[in-house]
């Protein structure tokens, strides 16, 4: 299954007592981790990475809680834990439903990870995507609505550009703007979060497609610590939004933020992107999100030096375009 039935499981108190999470979005891994494993006045215990050991863990959830309360176990590794271990975790995990298994699987093979948690067992597996970026303002607003704080789409969406998209970051934010008793605009932003390397990363992507020297302002992102794929990444979205502007513009004859992005921009701002989209032809954008793509993969993979491959894929950009 999926988030959103694992909301509708979680609101109709119908959740299995053995569950794992795993999938590409680490965040909602550890959000959802933390939720079904906090039972109130439970025995819990909890094993990162390596400390796993199965005698401890099956003895965990083996043993009656010593006020006749739950007992929670919770792994929480970038290693698979053995099928057979996880098939006698969950098995001895039915036999008191007030227990409850939580696996957090942060690793990347999914093939099999969850084969001991199928509803004959008694278990539940959830797989979590990485949120589109409309998806993650509908969870920042959510959020910042459950926190009491007002703040609208476009406030939102600055705040995940801020954080280059890092809902982790974002999300972690909002106990600092509760604390203001006001409508937080994208001024507060700018003013109270820290963005990551945020300003030398648009001026980045503002020096490279208006081909302009990038080298100093490439200097200055990486001397702060930003990550070379971070930075593409954020190159390749900015790039996607404006292409998704021409497309719709050649469709349609004007630009529509709310029907592009799922959002309206102030007018200033959404005057200037619908401009600055035309500036290029699609064959470019092609072009453009090709080299990105290829060179995102190639810093992945590669042992080699990533800087000179990022300054590379910079270099051949201005080209294209």
């Amino acid at each position: 299954m999926y988030k959103k039935e694992l909301d509708q499981h979680i609101s109709n108190d119908s959740l299995a007592n053995s569950v794992i999470l795993f999938g590409e979005s680490h965040f909602f891994i550890d959000k959802y981790a933390k939720a079904l494993s906090d039972m109130e006045d439970a025995s819990k215990l909890t094993f990162y990475h390596d400390e796993y050991n199965f005698s401890t863990a099956y003895a965990h959830l083996s043993q009656g809680s010593l006020f006749g309360d739950a007992n929670v176990l919770l792994i929480k590794s970038e290693k698979k834990v053995p099928k057979a271990d996880l098939d006698k975790l969950v098995e001895v995990c039915q036999k008191n439903p007030t227990n409850r298994f939580i696996y957090a699987y942060y690793g990347s093979d999914y093939k099999t990870c969850d084969k001991s948690f199928s509803a004959k067992s008694g278990g539940m597996s959830v797989r979590f995507f990485d949120p589109t970026h409309g998806e993650a303002i509908a969870f920042i607003a959510q959020e910042a609505q459950s926190a009491g704080i007002k703040m609208d789409k476009y406030t939102i969406n600055h705040l995940l550009q801020v954080q280059n998209s890092d809902l982790s970051l974002a999300a972690s934010e909002l106990d600092k703007l509760k604390l203001f008793d006001k409508e937080i605009t994208t001024k507060d932003i700018d003013e109270l979060v820290y963005g990551l390397a945020h300003v030398t990363v648009e001026q980045l992507i503002d020096k490279v497609l208006l081909k302009h020297d990038f080298k100093e302002s490439l200097e200055k992102i990486l001397e702060g610590g930003e990550d070379e794929v971070r930075i593409i990444t954020a190159l390749s979205a900015y790039v996607t939004q404006l292409y998704l502007f021409n497309i719709y513009i050649r469709v349609n004859g004007a630009p529509d933020s709310m029907a592009i992005l799922g959002y309206n921009l102030p007018q200033f701002i959404l005057k200037e992107k619908a401009t600055f989209s035309l500036k290029f032809k699609p064959s470019a954008y092609k072009n453009m999100l090709d080299l990105l793509l290829s060179s995102e993969l190639k810093i992945k993979s590669s042992n080699i030096d990533k800087e000179a491959i990022l300054f590379s894929t910079l270099i051949k950009l201005q080209k294209i375009i």
